[in-house]
């Protein structure tokens, strides 16, 4: 292969931009045939058990060539077989003279590959949990740091009752707590087809063994118990449930989702200038304006989101369409659609990772925000205060009005500042002194309590993480 050669065809972007390497690794076509040679031991290990002739000489050779697949034998074979997985039987068999002749035995193709297919998704499902529990807890620190800090809240994206910044942080967490349980549950239900012949009735293994169904039933447990699962599906076609993956891709979905909604919050911050996400020293925000920092991560993890909410539609309309015990008409879409899926939520929590950690928080320009809204905030607290001291309701009420309406038009149409409390204390029929209305002003009154239910959810998110002993995984952003 020439230099040049690499830049005439196209390559992924998950492969060259976004996804890790440890993800790109799982859905390799090492750990792909590799998998596959597994299966064709573990398959004759458990048909020798249950007494079929088969020699531990045969199953040893098959043990040693599990890694060194050879790829050009396969490659020419499947050339003229137009068939996958004949041509890697032949190709292990070319390996593996001894025991070429009960290599798959009674199996078909979906016994390699549906079950193939399994055990890559729960080990991807297995680093989609430990990304989620390693954001989470980031979010957990964030949270913590900033659970005291008051800003502006917004409902429909106007100002709204003030919360903390670390109570916002916790609205992400939740999402993610969600995702976290569904991942949990996907990866604990995930079965085996296991070997059940063409039709799923396991029909060759009743000549096989004799006609005694027993054998048949222990075959596949033997199987699923050297693979690392506690059993297989009840029934099957020539398939596993293709609502499995349906199931699995709602869940990285529902992570596409929470994420999405994280980056759409740091992009209206940034763009209100409160927050700002990770920025190298070097990096660029714009070929043309060059003061600019733009939430580029933020963005990226939008883009990515989009594209696995949508990818979630392949699965289910695969499940839906499926014709009796199986048709074809899964094998491209899925042999896509779910590996794209798993390096696509991949990158999105590393950037989460990323942004979360490294977020700069500007503590002066979130207190100007929520001061140039506080008046309006705090006219009910006034009104209320002021009566207590005897003042008349109505009258109060309509005079608030009255300054507000003003104060508004000012600051709209001419561009001045919010002056409403200067109106009101220069009012006499509030009766309010300097010092009064600046205590009615202080923002920790209006928060509720959001520091303490930042601290409390994330006392419980803390203790639920504790319990997960999952690997440490890298999340480095390099693109």
């Amino acid at each position: 292969m020439s230099s040049r050669d690499k830049y005439e065809s196209y390559v992924s972007p998950f492969c060259t931009r976004y996804a890790s390497r440890e993800m790109q690794r799982l859905f390799s076509a090492d750990v792909k045939f590799s998998t596959w040679r597994k299966l064709w031991v573990a398959l004759a290990e458990s048909e020798k058990e249950l007494g079929l002739n088969i020699t531990d000489e045969q199953i040893q050779e098959l043990r040693e060539h599990i890694y060194d697949i050879n790829y050009d034998v396969a490659e020419a074979r499947e050339r003229e077989v137009r068939h996958d997985v004949m041509a890697h039987i032949y190709a292990y068999g070319e390996q593996c003279p001894k025991a070429k002749p009960i290599i798959h035995l009674g199996a078909t193709s979906c016994y390699v590959g549906d079950n193939t297919d399994i055990i890559i998704m729960r080990e991807a499902l297995g680093r989609v949990r430990a990304l989620l529990v390693s954001v989470m807890r980031a979010l957990c620190d964030f949270a913590e740091k900033y659970k005291d800090l008051p800003t502006l809240a917004y409902t429909h994206f106007q100002p709204a009752q003030p919360t903390t910044v670390g109570k916002r942080a916790t609205l992400w967490l939740q999402d993610l707590e969600f995702d976290l349980d569904a991942a949990d549950h996907a990866a604990r239900n995930l079965k085996l087809l296991g070997c059940r012949g063409a039709t799923g009735t396991a029909a060759s293994f009743r000549e096989l063994f004799d006609g005694d169904i027993e054998k048949a039933r222990a075959l596949d447990k033997k199987i699923a118990e050297k693979m690392g699962f506690d059993g297989v599906y009840d029934v099957s076609g020539q398939t596993y449930p293709r609502k499995v993956d349906s199931m699995v891709m709602n869940v990285l979905s529902g992570i596409a989702q929470s994420a999405y909604k994280f980056s759409n919050d740091i992009r209206l911050l940034s763009h209100l200038k409160e927050v700002d996400e990770p920025f190298e020293e070097k990096q660029v925000g714009s070929s043309a304006m060059a003061y600019k920092r733009n939430p580029m991560r933020s963005e990226r993890i939008a883009a990515l989101s989009r594209y696995v909410i949508a990818n979630s539609l392949n699965p289910a309309l695969t499940a839906s369409s499926q014709w009796f015990e199986r048709t074809l008409d899964d094998s491209a879409n899925k042999r896509i659609s779910i590996p794209e899926a798993f390096l696509a939520v991949d990158a999105i929590l590393g950037l989460y990772k990323s942004v979360i950690s490294g977020l700069t928080v500007y503590p002066n320009m979130i207190k100007r925000h929520l001061e140039e809204e506080l008046p309006f905030i705090a006219t009910e607290n006034i009104l209320m205060y002021c009566v207590k001291k005897g003042g008349d309701r109505q009258a109060l009420h309509e005079a608030i009005r009255e300054h507000a309406v003003e104060a508004g038009k000012a600051i709209k149409a001419e561009g001045k500042k919010n002056d409403l409390i200067e109106r009101i204390a220069a009012d006499s029929r509030f009766g309010l002194t300097e010092s009064e209305l600046a205590e009615l002003l202080e923002p920790e009154k209006y928060i509720g309590f959001a520091r303490e239910q930042t601290e409390e959810y994330v006392a419980k998110i803390r203790t639920k993480l504790a319990g997960y002993n999952l690997p440490e995984v890298n999340t480095e952003v390099t693109v």
